[in-house]
């Protein structure tokens, strides 16, 4: 695909977007004649994120864009020229550049997948050269990526499914492409859109903005508007002074409030009403910038009474400081009460937006039952995953010219699991995930209904399932995004609870358990 084609292209990481030892490998790989050898590298992580039972595997949009786009410019190949020895055979430059991944396959986990550890997200097989240069490039975006679809399907858990979530994040994330991807991943974790414009540009990702307290504390109140006059909704009728209009509101909410009609900031009234005629449609009000109850809800309430005499509906409030959840109910209590004094019936639903670095315990207590909060938007604590900051995810090979490879190490939960293999979700009789089964790529697939004797990981020993369906793979970001609330769903509760949940069982087969078990008898040769 041409980048001027596929606005996602321009996104996809560089081929030198790597680690140095990656090229000298390549090199090593090269001068021991090496280089077209078929290998197989496994990417998956050994932990669950935040203390969770699950992962939401995310990345392969982008991983699939890189690999397609492989390709190094003789400026790449120079710049490698610089910085390997002088003496390096040029034939290895001639093969770097010649180099694309046409003869690579990827066999990965759908998007949007639930993931579990051990559980390979990508399987890479291609000449050993080439697969070894993806490692970093293919880690860098598969790790983070995951991470935050995990994190954000997490706070989409706490929410529940009435509540909105937006991520507004973008000027917390850790640099522009870490701003992309959280826009992006977010989104497929649950999320219901994002503040990021370019996420919407580039991965069509549903956007929502309004105003900042800037845009209110610029305003005096003693500006005069090119042109306060607004026209019906409907376009018939007289068009109106908006101005005019809410200040004849003002006094009748201030009476109604028991406020003095001097009480509610000039300033904000006037931002107000130049933010409504340029959004009559879609006016919506950032209540704090002075005081909540004396100022941005009475200048509010004036604004939106004098649209809705002409036919229009404010859409929402926003508050970004103080008890977030006792000031949407004192808030909506007053819509209640305007809307019944006025006979304002669409003011009782206005939405109420709230944000201000929200984390999963004050989620947790927005979203309780009779909670008034409607919006929630979530910036830090969704883009830098502050709970856990990685994933940990690794890409190792398990397999060079047909031949099982094993790391073997001092550190039993670094060990590798051999071979090129087939995974399996095994699903029970109400389709909630029993457990995922490894096996060798040539035994054959489990069938449902089939009593099969698997190894679960961490045990002492062999047990037996009978699996009533197998899962069925699904994947456009909405479609994954969709899939991914479908996987959350079949989960069981035991797995999905957020603290100290049940751990998920990953297991091997019979002969996937006797190969590990042969070659740590004997070594990984």
């Amino acid at each position: 695909m041409a980048a001027e084609q596929d606005p996602e292209a321009l996104a996809a990481a560089r081929p030198l977007l790597t680690d140095l030892y990656q090229a000298t490998m390549a090199l090593g790989y090269w001068n021991a004649g090496r280089a077209r050898e078929q290998a197989e590298f496994e990417l998956f992580f050994r932990g669950c994120p935040f203390g969770g039972a699950f992962a939401l595997a995310a990345g392969l949009r982008d991983c699939v864009r890189f690999l397609r786009a492989f390709r190094l410019q003789d400026a790449d190949v120079q710049f490698l020229a610089s910085v390997l020895p002088p003496d390096t055979d040029p034939a290895f430059f001639e093969h770097l550049r010649a180099l694309d991944c046409s003869d690579v396959t990827v066999r990965a986990l759908p998007e949007g997948s639930l993931a579990f550890p051990g559980v390979p997200l990508l399987q890479v097989c291609g000449p050993l050269l080439v697969v070894q240069l993806l490692e970093t490039p293919l880690l860098c975006l598969v790790s983070y990526a995951s991470l935050i679809a995990t994190n954000a399907s997490r706070l989409r858990l706490i929410a529940g499914p009435k509540k909105r979530l937006l991520e507004m994040g973008l000027r917390r994330a850790q640099g522009p492409d870490g701003g992309l991807t959280a826009s992006t991943y977010s989104y497929l974790g649950g999320f219901d859109g994002s503040s990021n414009v370019l996420a919407g540009q580039l991965r069509g990702v549903p956007l929502a903005g309004t105003l900042a307290h800037s845009f209110i504390t610029s305003f005096l109140g003693t500006e005069v508007p090119p042109d306060p006059m607004l026209a019906p909704a409907a376009s018939q009728g007289p068009r109106v002074d908006l101005a005019a209009c809410a200040e004849a509101w003002l006094d009748r909410v201030c009476a109604h409030l028991g406020l003095g009609v001097q009480e509610p900031h000039r300033g904000e009234r006037a931002a107000f009403v130049a933010y409504a005629l340029a959004f009559p449609r879609a006016f919506q009000g950032l209540l704090d910038t002075y005081s909540v109850q004396r100022s941005g809800l009475p200048n509010f309430l004036a604004v939106a009474l004098a649209l809705g005499e002409l036919g229009y509906r404010a859409v929402g409030v926003r508050l970004d400081s103080g008890d977030l959840l006792q000031q949407a109910q004192e808030i909506r209590r007053v819509f209640r009460s305007i809307s019944a004094q006025f006979q304002m019936p669409w003011l009782e639903s206005v939405s109420i937006t709230v944000s201000n670095n929200i984390d999963e315990e004050e989620l947790t207590r927005l979203a309780q039952e009779g909670s008034e909060v409607n919006v929630i938007g979530i910036g830090t604590n969704v883009v830098t995953c502050p709970r856990q900051p990685s994933l940990g995810c690794v890409y190792k090979l398990v397999s060079v010219g047909g031949q099982p490879r094993m790391k073997l190490t001092e550190d039993p939960e670094k060990q590798t699991l051999p071979g090129s293999k087939a995974a399996f979700r095994l699903l029970g009789a109400d389709g909630s995930p029993l457990l995922d089964l490894l096996q060798l790529a040539e035994e054959a697939p489990p069938r449902a209904g089939q009593e099969l004797r698997v190894w679960p990981r961490g045990a002492q020993g062999a047990c037996r399932v009978r699996p009533a369906h197998l899962c069925e793979p699904l994947p456009s970001l909405a479609e994954s995004r969709a899939f991914a609330q479908l996987s959350l769903s079949r989960l069981s509760p035991e797995h999905k609870q957020l603290q100290q949940p049940a751990p998920y069982r990953v297991a091997l087969s019979d002969k996937l358990q006797a190969l590990v078990a042969r070659l740590r008898a004997g070594g990984s040769s």
